[in-house]
């Protein structure tokens, strides 16, 4: 009779030591590698962080707009480390100089062909457990946002070009062209 196998755990000290260059998130203590970003999926990143940053700045927020590479320790143990596209943080005391300790207050994920079970399911699931309040998974093939409000457990869906409301602030709605 075979011996079952067990599964490797692996910790924040193996996503560090990882060749340069190579990215990886860890989501407990399972290792799970990224394709580098496409330009699309960059000026994605951009554009939204820069219309979420203006938003912060005219409004007098304490909140901060970090795009990835930035590591999100989510549950503040060495099991779980990932690097949303876009975080965004409101408490300050979780921004160190190693990233954020706990879960960011919104988190967006461009999806790409090869991150999508991880961002419709892995991290949909580990995001909410942990406590952020708004999720969104923009697709830019689908051109669809699909918005997570865990607080109000609503799920909205939205197509590129048409307002979408932020539910952490009020009056506030992103376009996404």
């Amino acid at each position: 009779m075979d011996a079952l196998r067990k599964e490797e755990t692996y910790t924040v000290e193996d996503i560090y030591a990882l060749p340069d260059g190579q990215r990886a998130e860890l989501i407990d203590g399972k290792i799970y590698d990224m394709a580098p970003p496409g330009t699309k999926h960059q000026m994605l990143v951009m554009d939204l962080s820069y219309q979420i940053k203006g938003y912060i700045q005219k409004n007098h927020g304490g909140c901060h707009v970090l795009p990835a590479p930035f590591a999100v320790f989510l549950e503040g143990d060495d099991k779980n480390y990932v690097e949303p596209d876009i975080s965004v943080i409101c408490d300050q005391r979780k921004i160190t100089e190693k990233g954020c300790n706990g879960s960011p207050d919104w988190v967006i994920e461009i999806v790409s062909p090869s991150s999508k079970p991880m961002d419709y399911f892995t991290k949909l699931f580990k995001y909410r457990t942990a406590g952020v309040k708004e999720y969104w998974i923009v697709d830019p093939i689908r051109q669809r946002i699909t918005v997570y409000l865990f607080q109000k457990e609503s799920v909205e869906e939205y197509s590129f070009g048409e307002p979408v409301p932020v539910g952490i602030f009020k009056n506030f709605s992103l376009k996404i062209e």
